[in-house]
């Protein structure tokens, strides 16, 4: 069934759905649209990936699955399983009367409305190497991260804040990321290959009032993606609603010195 929003927020009542199995019809695009309460949250990765492999009796499953465009009248079977290390945490296949076809879900569960969450983290250098920083924006990132110790004195003995960069290091980091923020974008959610995920789903953590909220890679990265790229008054980096910034943490360690991209998922919940 086409969906005609950007993003499809569910809050399902598990009762909704008793009795009408392989024969149901998709919910209707103002069920999709509606805000009710799940009988139960989300604990983890591994309990939506066994939901999905329980379809036939799970209706969060079918819920999602119709949301992906399935009718649950022609499908035939659905294997879902953990790739370690991708984008994806979750790869659905299913296989129709007519076809097979294998969807990457990104999960983000969400204990409350304001917390962050990480959508990517690694060493400066991975980064240079995967999106061509070039020599002026690549330097100033290093003073950001803690690679090269700080020019003058600052907020940190460690590092430099954005703001604490002359006026040309700023303009070489935001004009970067300004010129390429379609790939970046597509690295930092979609990534390639055949764990690429190609939907994007938060669900909230057991509570009282759970929802889960699913929507395609591409509405998502515009929603998160667009808007202004600046530096904030903390000194970090904004790509959106994304922040960059540097890891910090970890004791002391040298992991600390990552660069990291963070997003509050549950904004997505009153995506409109």
């Amino acid at each position: 069934m086409q969906q005609k929003s950007k993003f499809v927020l569910i809050a399902l009542l598990l009762l909704a759905f008793t009795g009408h199995l392989a024969g149901q019809q998709p919910v209707t695009a103002k069920e999709k649209l509606g805000s009710n309460t799940a009988k139960n949250g989300f604990k983890n990765e591994d309990e939506i990936r066994d939901k999905f492999n329980n379809w036939k009796a799970d209706d969060d499953a079918r819920a999602w699955l119709s949301v992906m465009g399935f009718k649950p009248a022609e499908m035939v079977s659905v294997f879902a399983q953990k790739p370690h290390g991708e984008k994806s945490d979750v790869d659905v296949t299913v296989k129709t009367k007519s076809a097979e076809k294998t969807e990457g879900i990104s999960i983000k569960l969400v204990s409350s409305v304001n917390g962050f969450n990480q959508i990517d983290k690694r060493w400066l250098a991975h980064y240079v190497k995967m999106w061509g920083i070039p020599r002026d924006a690549e330097n100033a990132l290093k003073l950001f991260v803690g690679e090269v110790k700080p020019t003058k004195q600052g907020k940190s003995p460690d590092r430099m804040f954005l703001t604490e960069l002359a006026p040309a290091e700023q303009k070489a980091v935001i004009d970067f990321f300004m010129a390429n923020r379609a790939k970046i974008l597509h690295d930092l959610f979609r990534g390639d290959g055949p764990h690429a995920a190609t939907w994007f789903m938060v669900a909230q953590k057991a509570t009282e009032n759970t929802r889960w909220v699913l929507g395609r890679d591409d509405d998502v990265m515009k929603f998160f993606g667009e808007g202004p790229i600046e530096i904030t008054r903390a000194g970090n980096l904004k790509i959106g609603k994304i922040t960059v910034q540097r890891k910090g943490g970890d004791g002391g360690r040298d992991t600390a010195k990552m660069l990291q991209f963070k997003i509050n998922p549950a904004l997505l919940f009153d995506a409109k």
